[in-house]
């Protein structure tokens, strides 16, 4: 009985979460509030075309999302407050914001 008490305090500070912070992040990014980040800034936030158009004057436009791997965590929440033209508004909290970034950075090899 003596043996249990000692394993108790290892047993009550124990930490097993359901998922790891890299993949919480994933998940974030693969689908933060219904729209995956990657469908405008790519699998690995290096930004991709969204949608090719044709002007009246048949100047081709492109809608093009942005590289997002440059960023420091600041710009990122900031970004992700702001209103924008044509990214919807996900109201990230602050440690969301910190998983995808994380996220990103690691899956970029950025140290």
């Amino acid at each position: 009985m003596k043996r249990l008490w000692l394993l108790f305090p290892i047993i009550l500070f124990a930490r097993e979460d359901f998922i790891s912070h890299y993949e919480y992040g994933e998940m974030l990014y693969a689908n933060p509030r219904g729209i995956s980040c990657s469908h405008c800034h790519g699998e690995s936030g290096e930004g991709k075309i969204i949608v090719k158009y044709k002007e009246d004057n048949n100047e081709t436009k492109i809608l093009r999302g942005s590289d997002i791997r440059g960023k420091n965590i600041d710009n990122m929440i900031k970004s992700l407050n702001s209103y924008h033209k044509v990214m919807p508004r996900y109201y990230l909290t602050n440690k969301e914001v910190k998983a995808i970034f994380d996220y990103l950075q690691d899956k970029n090899g950025v140290e």
